[in-house]
């Protein structure tokens, strides 16, 4: 039998399931192979029967923690779909101020306090709810990858997703490196496999796609004094995605948060 598989969402602009309708006639080989049983943004049907949970967004409140947990009761495997989703994405920029204050700026004088709705947390990637199996990294998701990670798991292997630098693609597509044209790229720390879409078309990476598990640091930090560049500004440039990844302490050292392959 098909293996059945449901797309679920938290906080995110849900761009990443997007990226799925935009498979267009591709989307019909997926379903030659998996049976499709909850999406909310291209179908009416749901079922809480299924093997493969694939979740976007990031989680922000109680409520969303208690409900992802029970994605995870019913799924066998559990993918992580997206920016948002494996790494807390852009969301996570708010996790560097109070919850309260956060709560102030948005919604003023409105009392909120009693509402569920409202009651929210700091921003978490899924992994630091539940168990991870897999990983669609992006923001949005490549979706050649979409289609490889599905296909792979559908015939029950291991979808390899890259552990090396968006610089390794870079130099395939014959890019010049964007440092030499005066622009900050964390390229060199971020995990590829987005054809390295951003420098190709002139705009330095922002690391949608997380930082590698084990970053060349001695070459990052070589590369920062070669281009007259300081930790600081490296450090800036990736809380637009990456918000916390850095240890206080100074010098390059990465925070590890859990199982991100």
């Amino acid at each position: 039998m098909k293996p059945r598989v449901a797309f679920f969402d938290f906080s995110s602009c849900e761009g990443c399931q997007l990226q799925i309708a935009d498979l267009e006639e591709d989307i019909l080989n997926l379903i030659d192979i998996v049976d499709i049983v909850s999406f909310r943004e291209v179908m009416k049907e749901h079922s809480d029967d299924y093997d493969i949970a694939i979740v976007e967004g990031s989680i922000m409140r109680p409520m969303d923690e208690q409900r992802l947990r029970r994605i995870r009761n019913h799924a066998k495997i559990l993918v992580a779909f997206g920016a948002c989703a494996t790494i807390g994405g852009v969301n996570k920029i708010r996790n560097q101020w109070p919850v309260k204050k956060v709560m102030k700026e948005v919604y003023g004088d409105v009392d909120v306090e009693n509402n569920e709705f409202f009651k929210v947390s700091q921003t978490k990637a899924i992994n630091e709810v539940v168990p991870v199996n897999y990983y669609i990294h992006g923001c949005p998701p490549n979706r050649e990858e979409i289609k490889h990670v599905i296909t792979s798991l559908a015939l029950g292997k291991k979808p390899e997703i890259p552990n090396y630098p968006v610089c390794v693609e870079c130099k395939k597509n014959e890019n010049v490196c964007l440092f030499e044209l005066g622009k900050f790229c964390i390229g060199p720390i971020t995990r590829a496999g987005c054809g390295a879409i951003c420098p190709t078309n002139g705009s330095p990476c922002d690391g949608c796609r997380g930082i590698l598990s084990k970053p060349d640091v001695e070459c990052v930090m070589e590369l920062l004094q070669r281009y007259d560049l300081t930790y600081e500004e490296m450090k800036s440039r990736c809380t637009i995605y990456n918000t916390g990844v850095f240890n206080p302490k100074d010098g390059m050292t990465l925070v590890r948060r859990g199982k991100n392959e």
